[in-house]
């Protein structure tokens, strides 16, 4: 078990280094054309911190590991708004804009209301799974979301563009090698993580729920506590709402289209302690001091993630 463990851990390691330059590669490329600040970090940049769930999803999903993949995304989403946003929120409490507080925070609601109808009695199939048919579905919604972020960015002033020394052949290189880390660190990822699910006797829904959500989830983690102590609130809260939606809308339906993913009926209990935090989130943007979670708020979310892990491991024992 010590060598798979090792393999996981320079999975993620891959993973990390590999969104990282496939951001600095994409976003430089995308200066270079002229492309504006906040359309990179809207895209772009949300996309690359996703980018480590998307490649270990599709490996999981083509090899037909359906609790590895829904365990990453809702795994990873739970990761995003408990553990991210709360310790975050204890770094620098979170002022939000108004258009996060009344229009992104209860998309991102909307969104994993429509997951729990559509994998239980309300999906398309009529089967407790998540067909090719659920998945088109919820790429449509993607392209929807994007037409609604493309038009908020209409209403935004253009920011300077930045002046990029990166030789073209650079950026090729880190989009390259970016992809090629992802790629390598999700197979080390799925297969290994897969092993010591079944070597420690865990199931691999907990596998996927924990380590595999909580690795996939580190350019998030690393992105919004960087942004706390620069005091941007924007990013840190940004990245955690624009990444829960992609990985449901986007991820999640890709996966569908590699195989239909069959559903395991114990993850409706994480997915309505997503709804919940997320109806928490928004809640906090009204009591208090209005459009901003405070210390205590955020405290609260990261102390419930401890409680809700502990229970799960504990009820594998």
């Amino acid at each position: 078990m010590f060598f798979p463990l090792i393999l996981v851990v320079i999975g993620f390691i891959s993973l990390i280094f590999g969104a990282n330059w496939l951001v600095n590669g994409a976003s430089a490329l995308a200066r270079k054309h002229k492309i504006s600040d906040l359309v990179i970090g809207l895209t772009i940049v949300a996309f690359g911190t996703s980018a480590p769930e998307l490649v270990v999803n599709i490996i999981a999903s083509s090899h037909s590991y359906s609790d590895i993949v829904l365990g990453n995304i809702i795994g990873s989403n739970n990761f995003n708004l408990f553990i991210i946003l709360g310790l975050s929120g204890i770094i620098l409490p979170i002022t939000v804009q108004s258009s996060t507080a009344w229009k992104e925070i209860p998309i991102s609601l909307m969104v994993a209301i429509c997951l729990l109808l559509m994998i239980n009695d309300f999906n398309f199939s009529g089967h407790t799974v998540l067909s090719r048919i659920d998945g088109i579905v919820m790429l449509v919604l993607f392209f929807l979301f994007l037409y609604y972020v493309f038009v908020q960015m209409r209403r935004e002033p253009e920011s300077q563009k930045a002046v990029v020394k990166k030789s073209s052949l650079t950026i090729w290189a880190l989009i390259i090698v970016g992809l090629s880390g992802l790629i390598i660190g999700g197979q080390l990822v799925v297969t290994n993580s897969i092993k010591i699910a079944h070597s420690l006797g865990m199931s691999e829904k907990i596998i996927g729920l924990t380590i595999v959500a909580a690795g996939t989830s580190l350019p998030e983690l690393v992105t919004s506590i960087v942004a706390a102590f620069k005091k941007n609130s924007d990013i840190a809260i940004g990245n955690v709402i624009g990444s829960n939606i992609f990985n449901i809308l986007l991820i999640l339906s890709i996966s569908t289209l590699i195989n239909p993913i069959t559903y395991n009926p114990k993850f409706n209990l994480d997915i309505l302690i997503l709804i919940g935090g997320t109806i928490f989130l928004f809640s906090s943007m009204l009591s208090g001091k209005r459009k901003k979670l405070d210390r205590w708020e955020a405290m609260i979310l990261l102390g419930f993630y401890l409680f809700y892990t502990l229970y799960i491991i504990m009820k594998e024992i």
